[in-house]
């Protein structure tokens, strides 16, 4: 797989699609201001595999993907958030009382419970995105949980390959965004209300180069398995 080409067409993809045009980039702005749903609902374009970007427009449509890709990442979110939940009530029942043996008990069972929720986070990161790229494609709700197609579909990618795709992605998209986190979290204890506006601005700026970019690339790799 070739990683360098992926990212240098995704960049090329959102400085031509996006950055060099400046009506889609205020387009995209809106639409993250509008909870970002439709932004959410342009991402699904991307995913279908549209070249160029393409345009902001049809925004029913848009609101109708973008509720639609909501809704799949709800559900795949759904096990992460119950194991939190028993996490919490367990790590906070096992405070209560004076019973020491009770105490660590539920400490090795929120332990225990812990370790199963990095398991199933990583699981459910590495299967979603192929699973949302899938409904884009087929516009079928039901393959965004087809879980033997799939698998099969990152088998023809190559599990190693795939997953070093998904770490370089990680790390291209969470560095730049971690490093304008900090100077933006410096800014609004130093200025709170004038570094909350800039802070709300820079959001809208770059959530939707980001987004774009990511999901670029996410679809590069997913159409890597139909050359495989």
């Amino acid at each position: 797989m070739e990683y360098g080409n992926m990212i240098g067409e995704s960049f090329t993809y959102v400085k031509e699609g996006i950055i060099d045009n400046v009506n889609k980039w205020l387009l995209l702005m809106v639409a993250t201001i509008l909870l970002t749903i439709p932004l959410m609902g342009y991402i699904m374009n991307v995913y279908r595999g549209v070249k160029p970007a393409p345009d902001v427009k049809e925004w029913g449509r848009l609101f109708v993907d973008g509720i639609l890709l909501f809704i799949v990442g709800i559900i795949y979110a759904i096990p992460i958030i119950i194991l939190e939940f028993l996490i919490a009530g367990t790590a906070f029942a096992s405070m209560i009382g004076d019973n020491p043996a009770a105490m660590v008990s539920g400490m090795l069972g929120a332990g225990i419970l812990a370790v199963i929720l990095i398991v199933v986070t990583i699981i459910v990161a590495l299967l979603s995105p192929v699973g949302i790229i899938r409904f884009a494609r087929t516009g079928n709700f039901g393959e965004a949980f087809n879980f033997g197609e799939i698998i099969a579909t990152i088998k023809k990618i190559g599990w190693l390959s795939y997953i070093l795709a998904l770490v370089i992605i990680t790390i291209i998209v969470a560095i730049p965004v971690l490093i304008v986190w900090f100077i933006l979290m410096a800014l609004m204890l130093a200025l709170p209300i004038i570094g909350i506006v800039i802070a709300g601005l820079v959001f809208l700026i770059i959530l939707p180069v980001i987004s774009v970019f990511e999901a670029r690339y996410l679809t590069s790799v997913y159409e890597s398995a139909e050359t495989a």
